[in-house]
């Protein structure tokens, strides 16, 4: 064995992340929502920090004309105080509407019905055992097990459950929902019964030839049950709040037209305005306790990196933003108007910023503008090049392809290769795999599936 210890010296190029830049990567990252969140731990944890809560919006533009805008504004039936930083009474939780709770309104409608306790008690029981797609997650078996109660009062009271609104709740499975909705319906006859049980997946491929062989009827006639089922709601908790939604949207800034102006308006509300506590100040100064003022010291430059942290990341979603107005200007202003094609480098180019941190910038971001609340992401759109050397964007493309879709003859849907031949001919070189992609982006089925006996 050769042990040979040398001493080298080697160049290597590395990129070592304080951590300051860490946490200023991590809060433009962050959407609104977990923003607040960090920032009110940070409070919490944080003995030297001051907070107040601030006004609902403010306006980054010097230039901008303050008396037309709160005109509009007034108009428009905002408040013109909505645009100050010190204003505590308006929140952006304000414009969230109550969810009604899917076990709340079930429940309720069991206090109504004229049921026996007893009955009633186990139908509350089973309603907690409903998961969020309004399903009973729980056999009668096991319902029967954990209550200790015979099995036929299980069933009792899971009957009382399902004949409810919203109509399919409480069903086992997809096919028992299904039949429910039929049932309810009055339409539950022998033939959509052996569909529902028998046929789901084909009447998913749009197999109507192989339903209508296999049950003696004709291809319409298959075709009609099949439209019948896909009429039914497979997610009987739709609509109502499960606990599973997402976190609430935020708006990182509003845009506002005026005229023929676009305005910017951060939307910095629901961050508390903070501040470092004389006090502590104080202390660093005067205190003659050296453990005191380390600890001070340490305390007091986290907050101060926090302060300067969020401003730095609320310069930079104002500057991408007021990137993107400049050049989907149109957009804004015309309803009628498409995206132009806009990438990451575009802002990055115009604002020399990488684009990283642009895409950090945008993760998660959202404005709310009069074509309403928008993810900012979803406004970068690649771009496809027609004869004319003009560039397309992809949004227009999928546009194009949802007018040939929608116009097709139902009985003979165009497919995807005349759909390239259509576009080509307009001077879009698209692919067929492409316009496959882009179809399957839109959640429009294949020809095949599209078609109409």
């Amino acid at each position: 064995m050769n042990l040979d210890f040398n001493l080298n010296l080697t160049q290597q190029q590395k990129l070592v992340m304080t951590q300051q830049m860490q946490l200023s990567v991590k809060l433009l990252q962050m959407s609104n929502y977990e923003l607040l969140d960090y920032v009110n731990k940070e409070i919490e944890e944080n003995p030297v920090i001051d907070a107040e809560a601030s006004g609902v919006l403010k306006e980054d533009n010097n230039e901008i004309d303050y008396n037309k805008l709160s005109k509009y504004l007034e108009d428009d039936n905002y408040s013109s105080k909505e645009i100050s930083r010190n204003n505590e009474d308006v929140s952006p939780f304000n414009f969230i509407s109550e969810q009604k709770s899917l076990k709340d309104f079930l429940k309720e409608q069991i206090i109504d019905l004229f049921e026996n306790d007893y009955i009633r008690s186990i139908c509350f029981y089973i309603i907690e055992s409903i998961n969020n797609l309004g399903y009973l997650s729980e056999s009668i078996e096991n319902l029967s097990n954990s209550l200790k109660v015979d099995s036929k009062y299980i069933s009792e009271a899971l009957k009382v459950i399902q004949s409810l609104d919203p109509t399919g709740i409480g069903a086992r499975d997809l096919k028992e929902c299904l039949m429910i909705q039929a049932r309810k319906k009055g339409i539950l006859d022998n033939k959509l019964k052996e569909i529902i049980d028998r046929y789901l997946e084909d009447i998913a491929d749009n197999k109507y030839n192989k339903i209508a062989k296999d049950m003696n009827i004709t291809i319409h006639e298959a075709q009609i049950y099949g439209d019948i089922i896909k009429s039914f709601e497979p997610k009987p908790s739709r609509g109502f709040y499960t606990g599973d939604e997402t976190e609430y949207i935020i708006p990182d800034a509003y845009i506002k037209q005026v005229k023929e102006d676009l305005y910017i308006l951060m939307n910095d509300n629901f961050i508390p305005k903070i501040s470092i506590n004389n006090i502590y100040k104080n202390i660093l100064n005067n205190s003659q306790d050296e453990d005191a003022k380390k600890y001070v010291k340490e305390k007091i430059n986290g907050a101060t990196f926090l302060i300067k942290s969020i401003d730095m990341r609320r310069n930079t979603i104002y500057r991408v933003i007021e990137q993107i107005v400049d050049i989907q200007r149109n957009y804004f202003l015309d309803k009628h108007s498409y995206l132009k094609p806009m990438t990451l480098k575009d802002i990055s180019e115009r604002i020399n910023m990488h684009e990283s941190t642009i895409s950090r910038a945008i993760r998660d971001k959202y404005i709310n503008t009069d074509r309403g609340i928008m993810k900012i992401k979803d406004l970068f759109t690649t771009s496809i090049s027609n004869n004319k050397n003009e560039d397309i964007s992809t949004i227009k493309v999928k546009k194009y392809i949802r007018d040939i879709i929608d116009k097709e003859d139902k009985s003979k849907p165009i497919s995807d290769q005349q759909i390239s031949d259509i576009l080509k001919n307009e001077g879009m070189k698209i692919s067929r795999r492409t316009i496959a992609k882009y179809r399957d982006e839109m959640e429009i089925k294949s020809s095949s599936k599209r078609k109409r006996f």
